[in-house]
């Protein structure tokens, strides 16, 4: 076969490819069909050089190949995704607007302040080579304990159960970081999973999965632990999606997992729960379609935080209450899809993790402003006010986009 002479096709065609990671992965895919061609000739009677010269007709004119083959592997941009994001942060502005905060002005610049990092976050998420992260688990993993154990020790515990970390007079919300790490690490550990053979590693990995949930519950963030449960086990289930018993094992846990978190929840009820102070159904049936406005009496603690839903329902009403709920559905919706648009393991994985880390706090934020989840401490995503959760998500997001960004670039790694 003429090796040569599909080198210097080939060369011509990536030539014409603007995408360098994406080269090695169009030149292994473009000399796979040459050689398919070659030997289809070949078969039909023409001599090795004969069908080569074919084979390479056949492919076409190699400009015009390199030039179809740019347009098809070259990075993207969800520029909904980023529409979305911009639209959630400005309406986390409102509440700041009216007169549930005093002064104004001062939280107004703060939250710009906080917005402008995050933009920066999600920026600096997004251009890297994400894949870079797959080998690094143990580090995201230990970071995330350190963490844990920093918050534990020298934390400052809010009211409501919120811990945090403070760092020059800026309060950093240590296991809301966590979650995020925690997500890398997993991800990069069902792209190892192979490595974890034996009884002895299977059981060093159910405790690395039960640790966190321990220590979120150890920390009084509840929800946190929801979070990170289903967020592996969401993972967990994708990669084993076609393992019988690996999914009964998984709804063994699931099991397991939803009566210990709610035993927990109840035992600590009485401290840390608050819907007894708050009566939100009365709130929002006061609302109507159009709301009472954002300058109004209402006397609703954290209207800007935790019960940012039932106050934006309240003062810009119903019909503005069910378009939030619907442009935070296809925000959701649209990165679960975007998931299954990249043929590499890892970067699935995140991006269905991230999904869960987006999903599991909007609604529980959301029923709970409706009256029906126990009240905890838990933002709606770019919505509530708040620099460390807005930063982790816009760094979440941005992580998304990026492996978005890469789907037509990279290798096909995905588990048969």
């Amino acid at each position: 076969m003429s090796t040569s002479k599909f080198e210097a096709y080939l060369s011509k065609v990536i030539s014409k490819v603007k995408s360098k990671q994406a080269h090695s992965m169009i030149k292994k895919e473009l000399s796979n069909h040459l050689e398919e061609l070659s030997h289809a000739f070949q078969n039909r009677g023409l001599a090795i050089k004969d069908a080569d010269k074919k084979a390479m007709q056949e492919m076409g004119d190699p400009s015009t190949v390199g030039n179809n083959m740019n347009q098809l592997h070259k990075p993207r941009m969800d520029w909904l995704l980023i529409a979305l994001f911009i639209l959630l942060a400005g309406i986390g502005f409102l509440p700041l607007m009216s007169d549930v905060v005093s002064p104004n002005s001062f939280f107004i610049k703060k939250q710009i302040v906080w917005l402008a990092l995050a933009i920066l976050a999600l920026i600096g998420f997004l251009f890297f080579d994400y894949r870079k992260l797959k080998n690094l688990w143990m580090y995201f993993y230990s970071a995330a304990l350190i963490l844990f154990f920093i918050s534990f020790f020298v934390g400052t515990r809010l009211i409501g159960g919120g811990i945090w970390l403070s760092f020059g007079g800026i309060m950093i919300n240590g296991p809301a970081i966590s979650l995020y790490l925690f997500l890398i690490a997993w991800a990069g550990i069902f792209t190892k999973i192979t490595d974890f053979k034996g009884w002895k590693k299977l059981v060093g990995l159910l405790i690395l999965f039960w640790l966190p949930v321990i220590f979120y519950i150890m920390l009084s963030q509840f929800v946190f632990s929801i979070i990170y449960f289903l967020c592996v086990l969401v993972m967990y289930i994708f990669y084993y999606r076609h393992n019988r018993f690996a999914i009964k094992v998984a709804l063994g846990n699931l099991l397991v997992g939803v009566i210990f978190i709610s035993t927990m929840i109840l035992k600590f009820s009485s401290s840390y729960l608050s819907d007894n102070l708050i009566s939100v159904k009365a709130i929002l049936s006061q609302a109507g379609w159009f709301g009472k406005g954002l300058h109004n009496n209402l006397a609703l603690p954290e209207a800007h935080t935790d019960f940012v839903f039932p106050f934006l329902v309240y003062s810009l009403g119903w019909v503005f209450g069910i378009s939030l709920c619907l442009i935070l559905l296809v925000f959701i919706l649209r990165i679960s899809l975007n998931a299954f648009k990249t043929k590499d393991l890892f970067g699935r994985l995140l991006t269905l993790g991230g999904a869960v880390l987006f999903t599991v706090p909007a609604c529980w934020n959301i029923l709970m402003g409706l009256g029906i989840v126990p009240m905890m401490v838990v933002p709606l995503p770019f919505i509530s006010y708040g620099g460390s959760m807005l930063l982790v998500y816009a760094a979440l997001l941005g992580l998304i986009l990026n492996v978005y960004r890469r789907k037509d670039i990279v290798e096909s790694t995905l588990v048969n």
